[in-house]
């Protein structure tokens, strides 16, 4: 039976949660996931879980922050006058923003405080710092 290896288009069906069990995302409602094994369109820890797997099998995987989606920074927290934002905007905790870069490809950024004069945005993914289990079963070897 053939393996899942670097270069390989695979699909898969997975179930990612957090330490405390909550659900954060899951392909079983909907279409497997579909990636090639190197392309790196998804996190490093997941596609390393990948290879070596058969067609139907099943594994459980727990990754570390760092494999996942890197760890928190705080550096990427900043705090704006709310005169900075557009004047329509009513700013509320969760939102999200995209803010336009010169010279890079636009940043997503959450409103995770708001006073008086001031946002907090925060760059960071939303699960940053975090370390994620994942279930995964391997559907398809294309």
């Amino acid at each position: 039976m053939a393996q899942a290896k670097q270069g390989d288009k695979v699909k898969v069906h997975y179930t990612g949660k957090l330490d405390d069990g909550t659900v954060f995302d899951s392909s079983k409602e909907r279409e497997p996931l579909e990636f090639a094994i190197g392309d790196k369109k998804v996190i490093p820890g997941f596609e390393e879980a990948v290879i070596g797997m058969d067609i139907g099998e099943k594994k459980t995987v727990k990754l570390e922050a760092e494999k996942a989606y890197g760890p928190y920074k705080k550096e990427l927290v900043m705090v704006v006058e709310k005169k900075q934002l557009p004047q329509d905007m009513k700013p509320e905790v969760g939102q999200q923003l995209q803010i336009k870069q010169e010279k890079n490809p636009p940043i997503i950024v959450t409103i995770t405080k708001v006073s008086d004069n001031d946002v907090t945005l925060d760059a960071n993914h939303p699960l940053a710092g975090k370390d994620l289990t994942f279930e995964v079963e391997l559907v398809e070897i294309a």
